[in-house]
């Protein structure tokens, strides 16, 4: 088991996404072979890239308002509110508020495999 406090983890700014920071704080690094969990820190007026990725994302609110920008509209955010993104969902997060705005995602570290007739395929 490790215990540690994600402040001891290095914030890395966020290509192309000014006031936008993340911690790796568990990863292959940390031994995790399945799953990364990240802490994104969004500022206020700052957002993630709209994008879009192979894998699906789970978030939680930890701290901030805003919103969440997908391919079907806005939708406010909060602390405790829980966001689920499915490979491929175009998806962007907005700080609206006045403070920081963090939140925790969780990623898979690589895609999936399925096994069909002796062969693996991504």
């Amino acid at each position: 088991m490790k215990i540690f406090r994600y402040e001891d983890v290095k914030a890395l700014e966020v290509d192309g996404a000014p006031g936008v920071t993340i911690r790796w704080v568990i990863n292959e690094k940390t031994g995790a072979p399945n799953f990364a969990m990240r802490v994104f820190e969004v500022r206020p007026g700052a957002a993630t890239p709209y994008h879009r990725h192979w894998y699906e994302q789970e978030m939680f609110i930890l701290e901030g308002t805003g919103l969440a920008v997908g391919a079907d509209g806005e939708e406010p955010l909060e602390p405790g509110k829980v966001l689920f993104v499915l490979p491929y969902d175009w998806h962007q997060i907005k700080n609206t508020g006045s403070t920081t705005m963090r939140f925790i995602c969780v990623i898979p570290l690589r895609p999936p495999q399925e096994e069909k007739g002796g062969e693996t395929r991504c």
